[in-house]
């Protein structure tokens, strides 16, 4: 069973956010923007003005991902910023490719914003609890914008490795798990792969990171990567709220290790522990006490 819990708010993680964005690029990527319908001002904060106008007849250079931002860079020189917050998604529906079967379904009640591609696809962002946002920030100037500056290295990147991970946490006196936590650490981490990865390197989440050995720092950089792309390839993980692009559910959570698995028997092998879970910063853990140092 699955946990119910407010932990739930972290979604979507990079893992998420990532399958999300591959999931766009064959009905947007290379492709014209016709239009766009926005049927309410706002999300999380105003939409940028005249947003429709400023994105219709653009074509999408290209998708990419910075933490758990999605970005389309537009012929114009603008890029298009998305957030998917704590329930937003985007499905596609009539992709010429025939990349998902479906054709174009009713509107929801909580499609916020739609976007008609030339090419027949039509992408719409739901959105219920509203936590999501956009905006267009210039293409030259993003890695600058106020939701970007501070972001840390992406784990999956070239400039995430043992010894960035190392000055990170020196002389940080917060536990491990918040320090991983932190965006300006390294990007895209969430509540979720955080406790997945603690466990996979036998660190008990409430270490302070700056008391870390060099040796166990280091191994936290290769279990990062693995079950990232593991996740990335299950599709992510699916709670509640995640869909990927197409619809479908993530299934990473059949093989978590530890998260939401409070009371059941630790997997490590010899191991004989449960699964407790604690509050930290105001989200839940979930760890082993018994092989987790």
């Amino acid at each position: 069973m699955r946990p119910n819990n407010p932990d739930e708010c972290d979604m979507p993680e990079l893992p998420e956010v990532e399958t999300v964005m591959r999931g766009l690029a064959p009905s947007m990527e290379g492709e014209v923007i016709a239009s766009v319908d926005v049927h309410r001002p706002d999300l999380r904060w105003p939409f940028p003005e005249n947003m429709s106008g400023r994105l219709a007849g653009q074509k999408v250079l290209r998708l990419r991902r910075r933490s758990k931002y999605i970005l389309a860079d537009l012929a114009g020189g603008e890029s298009l910023l998305i957030h998917l917050g704590m329930s937003g998604r985007m499905t596609v529906s009539g992709d010429p490719l025939g990349q998902f079967a479906h054709n174009h379904p009713p509107l929801e009640k909580h499609d916020h914003v739609i976007f008609n591609m030339v090419n027949g696809a039509r992408i719409a962002f739901n959105d219920p609890r509203r936590f999501g946002a956009m905006d267009l920030l210039n293409t030259a100037t993003a890695e600058s914008h106020k939701l970007l500056a501070k972001i840390g290295p992406e784990p999956l990147g070239n400039s995430f490795s043992e010894d960035t991970l190392v000055a990170a946490f020196k002389n940080r006196s917060s536990p491990v798990k918040t320090a991983l936590l932190d965006q300006r650490i390294v990007a895209g981490l969430g509540n979720i792969y955080v406790c997945e990865v603690l466990h996979m390197t036998g660190i008990s989440p409430t270490r302070p990171a700056g008391k870390l050995s060099r040796k166990r720092v280091a191994s936290l950089v290769p279990a990062i990567r693995q079950v990232l792309e593991a996740a990335i390839k299950a599709g992510g993980s699916s709670l509640k709220d995640f869909r990927s692009a197409g619809g479908e559910l993530g299934y990473f959570q059949h093989s978590f290790r530890a998260y939401g698995r409070e009371g059941e028997t630790c997997v490590n092998e010899g191991c004989k522990g449960a699964i407790k879970r604690i509050t930290q910063s105001g989200r839940s853990t979930f760890y082993c006490n018994m092989c987790q140092r």
